[in-house]
């Protein structure tokens, strides 16, 4: 994916741990650089006051206000930053509403790393979409790069974005990383299937195993979660 310059996002969220969460994932996108975390309304409007922002991913559900009456107020205010909507919400009503708004895509909590990427990645080539369309069909397919449904979320088969993500959090929050069974405890899965999942993560290159050496017998695997952003 080719930007002529970085888009800026503001990622709004009151759950601090889900915040940091979402400010990862759109920093290990290419093209893509977080502006700003904000955790309210009021924190969001101070932010855009301040700072140049291109895009909101944004919860709608804030502990000051329903998201879509901040972008109401920025459409009033005549601030022309493109909305994705981070939601739990499947109320089609309000998925209108937030259509009539700006907002360009939804995106539906919990969420795994592939899924944001794919959206982001769609936003790009929609927002690189420059000059004059030939016709109907050129129309279109600038709309489709948007809209487009992806083919798949790249996990392998049987394992969930939900719980992924879940492993995920708990392993970035164990400071001194996790086995499987501690993993499988913290998340209330068993002991083997949260092995898959931290697989998964070190086969993506979100995190590493080692030996725990010090206790009789064979040692146990020790999952680190990878802070770097690739």
């Amino acid at each position: 994916m080719t930007v002529s310059r970085p888009i800026h996002v503001l990622v709004v969220e009151d759950d601090p741990v889900a915040a940091d969460a979402h400010a990862l994932y759109v920093r290990r996108v290419d093209g893509f650089e977080v502006a700003g975390v904000a955790h309210s309304r009021a924190e969001a409007v101070r932010a855009l006051e301040r700072t140049r922002v291109d895009l909101l991913l944004l919860d709608l559900y804030l502990p000051d206000g329903h998201g879509l009456r901040l972008v109401r107020s920025l459409r009033a205010a005549g601030h022309h930053a493109d909305v994705i909507a981070v939601t739990s919400a499947r109320d089609l009503a309000v998925v209108r509403e937030g259509v009539s708004l700006g907002v360009v895509q939804y995106v539906l909590k919990p969420f795994t790393f592939a899924a944001l990427r794919d959206r982001l990645a769609r936003y790009a080539e929609f927002r690189a979409a420059a000059g004059e369309a030939s016709g109907q069909e050129e129309v279109d397919r600038a709309l489709a790069a948007l809209r487009a449904t992806p083919q798949s979320t790249g996990l392998p088969k049987g394992l969930s974005g939900p719980t992924l993500e879940a492993v995920t959090l708990t392993l970035r929050d164990a400071e001194g990383g996790l086995t499987a069974a501690e993993a499988g405890a913290a998340v209330g899965i068993s002991r083997i299937t949260a092995r898959r999942y931290l697989e998964h993560l070190v086969s993506a290159g979100r995190a590493v195993r080692s030996p725990r050496y010090g206790q009789i017998g064979r040692p146990e695997l020790q999952y680190r979660w990878l802070p770097s952003n690739r």
